[in-house]
């Protein structure tokens, strides 16, 4: 496995947007997502009045989701990680999911990988 993917760098990968090729370049090693940060991209689907599970399933028939891609439990371990980085991410904004996204980085000992501006000066190391 080469990264943790947060929901923003899927999402920019799906989508094309900036960042796309720096996904894509860790998808082609192998990557991890938490389902904190899975929920997140198909919330943002739902939001946009399409169909999180059709999304999935056709993640899944590309070879992408449970390939490529695998999701990864949110674990207790995660969920106190992620509550203690909040006094230490606080100032920069980080969101649950960004903690949840790094919180799974360090339990994996990889790099986490987002486009989100926000995490920007903050590693999983």
């Amino acid at each position: 496995m080469s990264a943790v993917l947060d929901a923003s760098a899927l999402l920019a990968y799906l989508q094309g947007e900036p960042g796309a090729d720096a996904v894509a370049g860790a998808l082609s090693q192998g990557a991890v997502i938490s389902l904190v940060n899975l929920a997140e991209v198909f919330s943002k689907v739902a939001e946009r009045g399409k169909d999180p599970e059709a999304l999935e399933t056709e993640l899944r028939m590309r070879g992408l989701l449970y390939g490529v891609l695998e999701a990864q439990p949110f674990t207790r371990e995660d969920a106190l990680e992620v509550a203690r980085l909040r006094p230490l991410t606080r100032s920069l904004g980080l969101s649950l999911g960004d903690r949840a996204c790094l919180a799974l980085a360090r339990r994996l000992g990889l790099p986490a990988l987002t486009t989100d501006k926000s995490c920007a000066g903050w590693t999983s190391g």
